[in-house]
């Protein structure tokens, strides 16, 4: 059964940086494109970034141009670098992996609070 585990939350002020991670383990995680979403107070989950399994890399609007992701297949990780972060970036953000026809899988989540 797979999983993925994330960490690097916390409480960072404005204008800080912080580098979520995410392991995975239990499924190939070369063949599956790797994705980070969160959550923030009182709206829906949404869409942050993407690493294809191919290579392609693309991010959301609302974070483009501060935050940027990356992965290392022989550690079976992805990263999200979140700079420049505000008071609205709080969230709850979770690692997600897909591949088509192949189950899906969910990280617990990893709390971020920007807050002076």
């Amino acid at each position: 059964q797979g999983q993925l585990v994330e960490s690097g939350g916390g409480l960072v002020q404005p204008g800080g940086s912080l580098r979520l991670s995410c392991v995975g383990s239990g499924f190939t995680f070369g063949t599956y494109d790797m994705n980070w979403y969160r959550q923030r107070p009182g709206k829906e989950r949404e869409w942050v970034a993407t690493f294809t399994h191919f290579g392609r890399t693309e991010v959301s609007d609302s974070v483009k141009g501060r935050f940027a992701i990356s992965r290392e297949n022989a550690k079976n990780a992805v990263y999200l670098q979140m700079d420049s972060l505000t008071p609205e970036d709080t969230a709850v953000y979770y690692c997600h992996a897909f591949e088509l026809l192949k189950p899906e899988y969910w990280g617990q989540g990893t709390q971020v609070t920007v807050s002076s």
